[in-house]
This record gives C-alpha cells, sequence and structure tokens, in this order.
C-alpha cells in the first residue's frame, strides 16, 4: 500500500492505527489511539438545549428522573445527609417516540454533564474481543470525566436472539 508524502513514516510502527484513503488505497494519516477514535464518535461536545419545559404530558416521569439522576449529581450532600447511595444508573424503556432521548438530554443539560450517546448496533462487531472493548471504552471515559451521562440509545441490538441460518428454530446458548 502507498504512503501519502506528508505522513510521517517514523512514527507508522505494528498495531498503529492508521487512517487511509478509500480509493487509492493509500495511508493518508495516523491516529494516536483507538480506544480515543471510538469516544470522539459518541461524544457531543456541544451541551443540548432541551429542557423539562420541552417536554409534554411526562410530569412524574420527569421527577423521578430528577430524583434518581438530577439531584445526586447536583447536590450529592442531600444523598449523603439521608444515607443512601445514589444509583450509577437508569434504564429508561418503552416504545419508541416516548421521550426517552429527550430525557437523557434533559438530565445532561440541567447537570451540566458531558453526554457520550453510543448506538447499541456499535457495540457489536463480528470479530471476537472486540464487543467488551467497545463497552468498556464508553465507560472508561466517562469515569475519567467529573459528571457525564453515557446514553446507550437502541440497546435492544446488544443480544437480540440468534437464529439458526438453516431453520426457523432459535439458537440457544
Amino acid at each position: 500500500m502507498g504512503i501519502l508524502s506528508f505522513v510521517d513514516k517514523d512514527q507508522l510502527e505494528p498495531n498503529c492505527v492508521i487512517l487511509m484513503h478509500n480509493k487509492v488505497l493509500s495511508v493518508v494519516g495516523l491516529l494516536q489511539d483507538e480506544g480515543d477514535l471510538m469516544v470522539s464518535v459518541m461524544k457531543v461536545d456541544k451541551a443540548p438545549l432541551e429542557s423539562d419545559a420541552d417536554i409534554g404530558r411526562l410530569d412524574a416521569q420527569i421527577q423521578e428522573i430528577k430524583e434518581a439522576v438530577e439531584l445526586p449529581l447536583t447536590h450529592p450532600e442531600l444523598c449523603k445527609d439521608i444515607g443512601i447511595k445514589p444509583p450509577k444508573g437508569v434504564i429508561l424503556y418503552g416504545e419508541p417516540g416516548t421521550s426517552k432521548t429527550l430525557l437523557a438530554k434533559v438530565v445532561t443539560n440541567s447537570t451540566s454533564a458531558t453526554i457520550l450517546r453510543v448506538l447499541g448496533h456499535e457495540l457489536i462487531q463480528k470479530h471476537l474481543g472486540d464487543d467488551p472493548k467497545r463497552v468498556r471504552e464508553p465507560f472508561r471515559v466517562a469515569d475519567d470525566l467529573s459528571s457525564s451521562t453515557v446514553f446507550i440509545d437502541e440497546i435492544n441490538a446488544v443480544g437480540t436472539k440468534r437464529y439458526d441460518a438453516h431453520s426457523e428454530y432459535e439458537v440457544s446458548n
């Protein structure tokens, strides 16, 4: 394969991550860390503008998510004073179009947290060993940040049922 003249050839070494031009199949760049690349695709740089005023008819759900997520992030001393451990996460579930994503954006906006948005199907890879790394990486980065929200959308893509290609029977693990 070719290497374009502006690429520093001294930095190329085995197992490094490179950028390739898809038409001429030449190296056009070098990436520093594969994990950082995966997270840079997921990370939302600008804070969402949505507020709870943008959500209609979900007053009970808004109150619950404020108590479970927002309050422990904005006032951790309250949880400590009453002797409870705040939850590490919450699962929002429901049919498509029921404002789960909007609720996650509202919490992120009101807590000034960084949001890492991941699509469930992005966590699944055909190569053995890639899946755990893709799941761990957003949480590793979230742990490094002062406060963050990891929002995994379309989680139903992870752990779906597999079927045998030669029959219509479900394969059980």
